[in-house]
């Protein structure tokens, strides 16, 4: 699995029961902190690991340094959290690579291993599968608006929190009730990555716009106008493929083309499964939230009701 059908990782199969698994992600800080911008950018990078289904166990960092113009410990503390991340996922950091740079950069490529029979992709949704989303939405706009000086700090707190999450977690909890499809919610947004698995299964994807979930000050942010380039982006390219069957609001439809770092993963399960699912996710302490289910048509288009 590679450049012919874009998916979240690269698999590449080399024995009869072992795949490799391979990613690569960094991008610019969006938080000020630099230990937790290594948590953060550590998080993201497992990410696509986990959406394939597959268990990460090396990996390697990636930097762009602007020497002369930032403090070296300051690249210290970013590597510093990458690796208390690294450590939590049980993933073992074996090298990397550093560039000067004009524009500080930070991330990892990463690879795991997966069973070739359990891979999971963009495709193989069904009609009448539950859609399980398990982080809110709206990190893009909140991050936005801690550039522009106008973040509350409990609105920061809500995102580093859900940002540093790992989704190994959840990603451990689906793959014991034969989920279809799954995918991370990053940089396009949920309507992107929602539509790229209508498009990959050629189903269509119905979302209930009540039931999804949202940080509170996002919403607030959006109002103020306070949208990333690549939400407008986001948007101006995937709403053609999106028909609003219920009126929302415009900063709701801001936040659902909101690009994401280190967003949560989004999967499909068949409907019989999805309470048993759920509760094994309440037992673990992961909170998840259903918010629409796959149809057999429109085929490629996603209903927001």
């Amino acid at each position: 699995m590679g450049l012919e059908s874009p998916d979240d990782a690269g698999v590449y199969q080399i024995s009869a029961d072992t795949a490799l698994v391979q990613t690569v992600d960094f991008f610019t800080p969006i938080v000020d902190d630099p230990f937790t911008f290594g948590q953060i950018a550590a998080a993201n990078s497992l990410s696509d690991i986990y959406a394939m289904g597959g268990r990460p166990i090396t990996a390697m960092n990636i930097v762009g340094f602007p020497l002369g113009k930032l403090d070296i410990d300051i690249l210290k503390e970013i590597l510093r959290g990458g690796l208390e991340k690294l450590a939590e996922a049980e993933v073992v950091l074996v090298g990397g690579h550093s560039v000067e740079d004009q524009e500080l950069k930070y991330g990892l490529s990463v690879t795991g291993l997966i069973h070739p029979k359990k891979v999971l992709t963009k495709q193989g949704a069904q009609a009448g599968d539950v859609l399980i989303l398990t982080k809110p939405l709206g990190t893009g706009i909140i991050a936005t608006a801690l550039k522009g000086g106008l973040a509350s700090t409990a609105a920061m707190k809500k995102i580093v929190d859900s940002m540093t999450t790992l989704n190994r977690k959840a990603a451990e909890i689906m793959q014991d009730f034969g989920v279809h499809a799954c995918t991370d919610i990053t940089g396009f947004g949920l309507i992107g990555h929602a539509y790229e698995a209508a498009r990959a299964g050629s189903i269509g994807i119905c979302l209930h716009a009540s039931s999804i979930p949202v940080f509170p000050e996002a919403l607030e942010y959006a109002r103020m106008g306070l949208v990333p380039g690549g939400g407008h982006a986001n948007r101006s390219f995937y709403e053609p493929f999106v028909e609003y069957r219920d009126t929302i609001s415009e900063e709701l439809r801001d936040i659902l083309y909101d690009p994401q770092t280190s967003g949560g993963l989004l999967f499909s399960v068949a409907k019989e499964k999805h309470k048993s699912l759920l509760k094994k996710f309440k037992r673990a302490q992961v909170e998840v939230f259903v918010i629409g289910e796959v149809a057999d048509k429109p085929k490629e288009k996603i209903i927001i009701i």
